[in-house]
């Protein structure tokens, strides 16, 4: 019961903190999930799953790095990051759609 209530209480406080860092952090954890699905799943292969993870990383060192340098994000960062959440959305539906499978 006690681990019940343990699991629901972090639920409830991870989902207030994504909502709090609003759609950009909420996002890219969405995406973090669905490549791990897909090397669950096998549908990616080691190198695919590097590579999304690598321009994961690169679009969250930028992120940081645009809040760190001004106020927060500006409307023009927020659609260049968006614009780069699209793209990297799109490519990870291609790799886990694609014929490679891990082997």
């Amino acid at each position: 019961m006690m681990n019940l209530i343990k699991t629901v209480s972090l639920t409830a406080i991870l989902g207030a903190t994504l909502y709090a860092a609003g759609p950009i952090a909420t996002r890219g954890v969405n995406q973090q999930q669905r490549i791990r699905q897909g090397v669950h799943s096998g549908q990616l292969t080691p190198l695919e799953t590097a590579r999304l993870q690598a321009r994961e990383r690169a679009l969250h060192r930028e992120i940081t790095h645009d809040r760190i340098t001004g106020n927060g994000l500006s409307p023009r960062e927020r659609r260049s990051i968006n614009r780069q959440r699209n793209a990297l959305s799109h490519q990870i539906y291609r790799q886990k759609h694609d014929a490679q499978v891990r082997p």
